[in-house]
Formats: C-alpha cells, structure tokens, sequence
C-alpha cells in the first residue's frame, strides 16, 4: 500500500512539473511577443530567373522563424524577417538594402539568393558596417575583403575554382583519360567567376582548353554555342550557367547529339525539382555540382525534420516540392546568426562578425566553420551524375539512385558512369 502511494505520489509530482514545464515554457514565449521585434532583412528573388530557388529559400527561412519563435525568440524578443523580391535582377538590390536600413530600420541584414544579388549589396553594408551572412554567392568577396561578410556556400576557401574542381578532377580518374576541354559561361557574376576557376582547375590539370567563350545572359538558342563547341571537339565540357541557360544547354545538348566524354560542372537550375522533372531523361548523364541531398552520408542532426516541414509546406506555398538544393542552406544561415546571437547576447554587428569568425556553428548542414575571409573553411562542393532518369515525374527525384553523389568520396553514393555517352544509353 505505502509503495502503491509513493508511486502515485510521485507520479502527481512528475505531472505537475511537466504542466509547469509547459506553462513556463508557453510564458516566456508569451513574453517575448510582446516585446519589440528583432527585424531581420533582406532581399530575396521571388521572381525573374532565380526566382524558383529563391522561393524555396525563403520557405526555409520561415520555418526557422516559426520554430525560434515557438522557443521564445531571441534575447527575449521574437523574430521578425522582412523581406523584398529583388526580382532577381541586381539593379533592385542597393535601394532595397537603403530601404530595409533607413526606412524599415532593420537591427540585423542578411544577404539573399545568387552571387549577381549579393555583390550590389555590399557597398550598401559595408558604408554602413552590417553584418552580412549571405545565402549562395561565389567569390563575393574575392575583391571586397569585408571582415563581416561571411556565405552559406560551401565552396571554402578558394571560391572561384572550387565549382569545377571535383569534376575536372573525377575526369582525369577515367580511362581513356580527357586531354582537352571546353569553358562554357554566361557574362554574369556567378558564371565568370565559375569559368575563372575553372581555367584555373584545367590548367593545373594539364588539360588543353580548345574552346573557352562567353554569351550574353538573354540568349534564348544555345544550338549555336553547342556547334560552335562540338566543332572543336573536347573530350570534356565545363558549362557555367543560370537557370534559364541550363535548360538551354541540355536540351541543344540532346538535340544536336553531343556527346563529350563528361559534361556539366557549374550549371544553376539542375538542383531544381521542377527543372529535374522539365527535363527528365535529357539530364541522364550530366555530371554537376549539388549542395546537399538525402544520401546516407549527409544526414545530419536536424535536417530531415527540417525537410519534413518543408516537404509538408511546399505544394501549399507552390514551390520546389522536395527542397534538397535550397532548404539546407537557408534554414544552416538562420541557424549560425540565431547561434551567433545567443554566444554573444547581442545585436551589435562588430561582435556578431568576430563571434561567427571564431566559431563552429551546429547546423543542419553539419558543422559549419567560416575562414577569415567569410567563406567555410572547409569546401563542401558535391558533384552529382543524373543516372536511369525516366520520363518526367517529380517522385523519382525522391529516390537517389537518379541522382549519384560521385564525389568527393567522403560523401559519394556511387560510381560515375564514363563515358557521358554510356550513361545516356543505360
């Protein structure tokens, strides 16, 4: 009997202390709502050409918004984002960034969505001495040399190069080994910058480049580029596009029946699940850089939850349906300013700055370290081959074997095909 009421004694205990866990707990959420906002903002393409990418991002970003909130916010405060659709054009960006800081009073910025939306926005910040964690953008700060400038994009401490690095070398494993190779870019920021380290990786390597151009960024028929560059015939190709141009490519590809020995590299768009499911068996056999996707190797704390809400959103919100290329990302930015917030009990951007230079960050992504200049310390860049894709449907691209993480082999899930030719054929 005594054991029967202690047992129930301390099972009354165990509950009261958990309603007031949660009453605790629902208190200082409750608090912190009615305090004034932390304003976090931003400009982020919602549309234009990034614009699908963009949006994916932001959804991210939301949930994160939500789910600090949830926790009581920050220093007490809640979290407000406010954002702008930089229509993914960079003549948008400066008045947005004077707006979000002289109007809106923005305490915190953040940088938005491609490396052409993030450069215009740097005199802004930097005149001003903000903080700024931007979202994707390579070699940024290449020229600039910011020390608040800091980046989600993987590509470590030698940006420009980094994009191509994994694939030209993957390449030259192969047998019969490439000699020469084709540079293919847009005349944008990203594009060039890709193409530079590209050069760079190429001539490192030994290969001989026979073709290395330019196109202007509203071409709308890539047949003639792709001519032009079968006509010197490479053995590999090294594409540096945005979205629109990737479809471009791949489709003249198909059309004209190209087939290098490897084609791919720093293509934007491919990591796109509409695009992916646009083009469907076209992609069988391009090889090109990725982020993050589902492989047993990069499952990290946190990011299948993370991309169960958003999988569960994202039909609703009318964005990619899967999220693998975007959510990561952004969800791992708001997750090293909500860190750096906390570690130093402070808005102020100089103690932000020299907290994040200093410190590991657990994020979705895993482990993230920046270097003194702002990139991660460590590249991360992955190279993905499109392998057995078959018509058009979105549910394939769930699944990994239509999408091979070939390198680097820390996190590859399988073999590439060689030549490009064999691929598009299995």
């Amino acid at each position: 009997m005594l054991k029967y009421l202690k047992t129930k004694t301390f099972a009354c205990i165990a509950g009261t202390l958990s309603v007031l866990a949660v009453c605790a707990m629902a208190i200082v959420s409750a608090t912190a709502q009615t305090k004034e906002p932390i304003k976090v903002g931003y400009s982020m393409a919602m549309t234009g050409g990034l614009g699908p990418n963009g949006k994916s991002a932001l959804l991210a970003q939301k949930i994160w918004e939500e789910d600090i909130n949830a926790k009581g916010g920050l220093l007490g405060r809640p979290v407000k984002l406010i954002y702008y659709d930089d229509q993914s054009n960079p003549s948008t960006v400066p008045g947005i960034y004077t707006k979000l800081l002289e109007v809106d009073k923005v305490d915190i910025v953040i940088g938005g969505y491609a490396t052409a939306l993030l450069a215009p926005a740097m005199p802004i910040v930097m005149q001003k001495g903000k903080l700024f964690i931007g979202l994707l953008g390579l070699g940024v700060n290449t020229e600039f040399k910011y020390d608040k400038y800091f980046v989600m994009i993987p590509s470590g401490p030698d940006p420009k190069p980094s994009f191509t690095k994994g694939f030209l070398e993957l390449a030259m494993q192969q047998n019969p080994k490439p000699t020469t190779v084709a540079i293919v870019a847009a005349d944008q920021e990203f594009s060039r910058n890709a193409s530079d380290g590209a050069r760079t990786n190429a001539q490192k390597l030994g290969l001989k480049i026979v073709y290395d151009k330019t196109y202007p960024p509203g071409t709308t028929d890539y047949a003639p580029i792709v001519r032009a560059i079968a006509a010197t015939n490479p053995d590999i190709v090294v594409i540096c596009s945005y979205p629109p141009d990737s479809v471009g490519m791949v489709r003249a590809v198909n059309e004209i029946g190209f087939k290098p020995k490897m084609i791919g590299g720093a293509m934007v768009g491919p990591q796109n699940t509409a695009m992916k499911a646009q083009l469907g068996p076209l992609l069988n056999g391009f090889t090109n850089y990725d982020f993050w996707l589902p492989v047993a190797k990069m499952q990290f704390p946190g990011v299948a939850d993370l991309i169960k809400k958003y999988q569960g959103r994202a039909a609703a919100e009318g964005v990619d349906p899967l999220g693998y290329y975007m959510a990561p990302q952004a969800y791992a930015q708001m997750q090293v300013l909500q860190q750096a917030i906390e570690g130093t009990k402070s808005l102020d951007d100089k103690k932000l700055a020299d907290f994040i230079r200093t410190s590991t960050f657990k994020t979705v992504l895993g482990d993230v370290k920046f270097d003194k200049s702002g990139e991660w310390a460590q590249s991360r860049v992955l190279q993905v081959q499109f392998q057995n894709v078959k018509g058009n449907t979105v549910d394939q691209f769930k699944e990994m074997g239509t999408q091979v993480v070939v390198d680097p082999p820390a996190y590859a899930s399988g073999k590439v095909v060689y030549p490009y030719e064999k691929a598009k054929t299995q």
